[in-house]
């Protein structure tokens, strides 16, 4: 399962650090960005990329879509769709790395928090198992997705909002996080980037968050979940 990213852990449960990560960038499926036509119907059920897909293509048509992997490739013939958005890691863990018709790039497209990181949760109290597991976790990517985590925490989102974040490490051992949040109509849009100490992800992600909130992040985001509450 894709490390997404919730606000807090549930209570007595802790997240060990992740065995690697696969590719975090999302895919566009059938076609490119720049060969869909105008008018084109992609298909995509996450807000994210909805809006990101807007901010980029106000042109193209966004075609609610659910499934697992291949049956949301299948709908590029069922339904008559130009392309479909789906992640990286998920295409190539399953060996469909040939229906990847572009690799979008992640400064356009950030990623959801934690996109292709495994989640590992155990019981805090376990800590036997949190000693086996330590053995197998990458720290860098533990401290990517804790980044991205702190930052979605910070702006209260989770996986419904149009958050978009990536962290790595920089060859000087700092650690340097790049976020974005855009309406889901794609018109409105912030975005920024921070580094800092590697060693402290959660204080990276917070400062991010708190620039973005600067540029108006929250209104962005409340006006969302006005319109879903409705």
């Amino acid at each position: 399962m894709a490390r997404q990213a919730g606000a807090e852990d549930p209570p007595g449960l802790v997240l060990v650090p992740p065995p690697g990560r696969e590719d975090a960038r999302d895919a566009l499926c059938g076609s490119t960005l720049t060969g869909l036509p105008k008018g084109a119907r992609v298909g995509t059920g996450a807000p994210r990329r909805i809006a990101q897909l807007l901010a980029v293509r106000p042109d193209i048509e966004v075609v609610p879509i659910r499934g697992n992997v291949p049956p949301r490739l299948k709908k590029i013939e069922t339904m008559g769709l130009d392309a479909v958005v789906l992640a990286v890691a998920g295409l190539r863990r399953l060996g469909l790395d040939d229906a990847i018709g572009e690799i979008l790039p992640i400064d356009l497209f950030p990623p959801s928090p934690g996109q292709g990181a495994l989640g590992i949760q155990v019981r805090e109290d376990s800590t036997a198992i949190q000693d086996i597991l330590s053995t197998s976790g990458d720290l860098a990517v533990d401290a990517q997705v804790r980044a991205e985590r702190a930052l979605l925490a910070e702006l209260h989102g989770g996986c419904s909002v149009p958050v978009g974040a990536y962290a790595e490490v920089r060859s000087d051992g700092s650690l340097s996080l790049y976020a974005q949040v855009t309406s889901l109509d794609g018109i409105r849009q912030v975005s920024g980037s921070l580094s800092g100490p590697f060693g402290d992800p959660e204080k990276l992600g917070e400062a991010l968050a708190g620039e973005l909130i600067g540029q108006d992040a929250r209104s962005i985001l409340g006006d969302i979940r006005a319109e879903a509450a409705v």
